[in-house]
């Protein structure tokens, strides 16, 4: 028989090592840093139009024309071609431009550009250390759920043994033990499920994580589920406004669309550039002497077609639609924020509701336990305990995710998710 391959050992992961492997390894951070770093070489490309140019050209040539071609008409008793001869040519070359404010306008709109797609690399880890956050919040939900699941399989099972051993004794009747099995068959049906969750949970979070597929994960933070830490943070609309990645991004997006505008309009004034060149000049090696040429250009547009009128009203047009985005993220932001907080202080609320509920259930379950083992009551009250268990523990897993959620919504209404869980 072939030996079963060896199955890889689980990953262990506490919620900042997985925000740490998600910054690292996601697809999506990986594209933002990509463009980053497009954009900085965009912006080497037009800080290098403003530096002079030089270059070394050499050059062999034979050359052989028609006189009547070249003088346009035909020369009596004279040669009708001239060459063919041998030309080398050999020497540095060079350019500057003195005065162009377009040049100078389109650097800083790449400035501005590096600016912003900075912003953008910011949010794209903060959404997606949000989204690590939330899938592996799902994934400690899932786990508490197959916990509580497990722990009433086990009291179920009890307590059908306990119905068994008395209707076996004589003191205990049949329909006690057949409820105490359709419980307990209830209870394994509901552990099926969690399970199943907090499987699917586990998928989820490998796929953001960006991970091998076969590899299993085990998250470390399970047994700090039901704990709720205090969150703090700066909480105003104010500090997100000042914050958050989004608002950095679309400002710079607003100042590079003004500097576009102004290289467009720059287009008009006149432009100053020199240039010239060096080399080494002959018909033979030995006969090569030294030639050059150097000037300055000055130019001014008189008529352009429209273009550059084109050009400043379509970099307007730009600023404009760029401003409207800004106003719609400020509501957005503000929206965000006081909606994450009302929903963190009704969680907290909820969760000491909830945890009290467990406790009150509990006790529940044992009293009713104790009066049936005493014979006092047949088990309805224990199924009716176990019930009431059921909803308390699905209460609370519910009311402490959503304080973990809320506490994570929060944190990215106010760009914190990264400061919050990867340090």
């Amino acid at each position: 028989m072939r030996a079963r391959a060896a199955e890889p050992a689980p990953l262990l992961l506490t919620l900042r090592k997985a925000v740490s492997i998600a910054l690292r390894q996601n697809p999506e951070v990986a594209i933002a840093n990509l463009n980053l770093a497009e954009s900085q070489e965009n912006r080497n490309i037009a800080r290098a139009a403003l530096l002079p140019q030089a270059s070394f050209q050499t050059s062999e040539n034979v050359i052989r024309g028609n006189f009547a071609a070249v003088l346009g008409r035909d020369i009596p008793g004279g040669p009708s071609h001239y060459g063919p001869f041998w030309v080398a040519q050999a020497g540095p070359g060079f350019s500057a431009p003195l005065f162009d404010l377009t040049l100078w306008e389109r650097w800083r709109a790449s400035k501005e550009n590096v600016s912003a797609d900075a912003a953008h690399q910011t949010t794209a880890r903060e959404q997606n250390a949000q989204l690590v956050v939330s899938q592996y919040l799902a994934g400690l939900r899932a786990e508490a759920a197959v916990s509580a699941a497990k722990s009433r399989v086990e009291l179920a099972k009890a307590l059908l043994d306990l119905a068994t051993d008395q209707q076996r004794n004589g003191i205990g009747i049949a329909i006690d033990t057949l409820r105490a099995n359709v419980q307990y068959q209830n209870e394994l049906q509901r552990f099926s499920e969690a399970d199943t969750q907090r499987k699917v949970a586990l998928y989820g979070l490998a796929r953001l994580l960006n991970v091998d597929p076969q590899q299993p994960l085990e998250l470390t933070d399970a047994a700090s589920f039901f704990e709720t830490p205090p969150f703090s943070s700066n909480q105003t609309i104010a500090a997100a406004y000042a914050q958050r990645p989004e608002m950095k991004a679309v400002e710079a997006e607003i100042r590079a669309a003004e500097f576009t505008k102004g290289a467009a309009r720059s287009e008009r004034l006149p432009r100053m550039a020199v240039n010239g060149s060096w080399s080494l000049e002959g018909l033979t090696p030995s006969t090569m002497i030294p030639a050059y040429q150097f000037g300055a250009t000055f130019e001014v547009p008189l008529f352009t077609g429209g273009r550059i009128q084109a050009e400043t009203a379509r970099a307007d047009l730009e600023i404009r639609k760029l401003e409207q985005s800004q106003r719609d993220l400020r509501n957005e932001i503000a929206q965000e924020v006081k909606t994450a907080m009302a929903q963190l202080e009704s969680a907290r609320v909820q969760v000491g509701a909830a945890n009290l509920g467990v406790s009150l259930a509990e006790e529940e379950v044992a009293q009713a336990r104790d009066r049936f083992r005493a014979g006092v009551a047949n088990n309805i009250e224990v199924i009716t305990g176990q019930d009431e268990l059921a909803r308390a523990n699905d209460n609370q897993i519910a009311a402490l995710y959503s304080y973990n959620q809320a506490r994570a919504d929060l944190a990215r209404a106010t760009g914190q998710v990264e400061a919050l869980y990867s340090r």
